[in-house]
């Protein structure tokens, strides 16, 4: 017994597919880096700049804070949305209403082949001896 046939599921479409997982996992080490370059900037700023204040206190919650971001971020999985192709009956409908461009018929090329006349001559000889 066959199974029950999707009326609504359509093909897949190339541009409508998430990112691929290289693609995802490169964008995420990306990500991780520079976020933790930033932290490593917050350390460096945290104790070279002189005289202590509120910003002193910002770079060390930066330097604290930043690594637990970047880890989460890094092990989240890509979380953008894909758009939808168009599919190709509206495309097709699309052109179909723009008024033709040229209105010359297109040209056609004929290619034919025909053997050497030698060949022609050889291919079926008939014996003038049995007829």
């Amino acid at each position: 017994m066959r199974s029950p046939r999707k009326e609504s599921s359509a093909a897949q479409s190339a541009t409508s597919l998430p990112a691929s997982p290289a693609d995802d996992a490169s964008d995420r080490v990306r990500n991780y880096l520079l976020t933790m370059g930033i932290r490593i900037a917050c350390v460096i700023l945290t104790a070279t700049v002189t005289p202590y204040g509120w910003w002193t206190f910002a770079f060390a919650a930066g330097a604290i804070f930043l690594p637990y971001i970047a880890v989460v971020g890094a092990n989240a999985a890509s979380g953008r949305t894909v758009t939808t192709a168009q599919r190709p009956e509206v495309a097709i409908e699309t052109t179909a209403e723009k008024p033709a461009e040229r209105e010359a018929p297109p040209s056609v090329i004929r290619i034919t082949e025909s053997r050497p006349a030698e060949t022609r001559k050889t291919e079926n000889p008939v014996k003038k001896d049995d007829a």
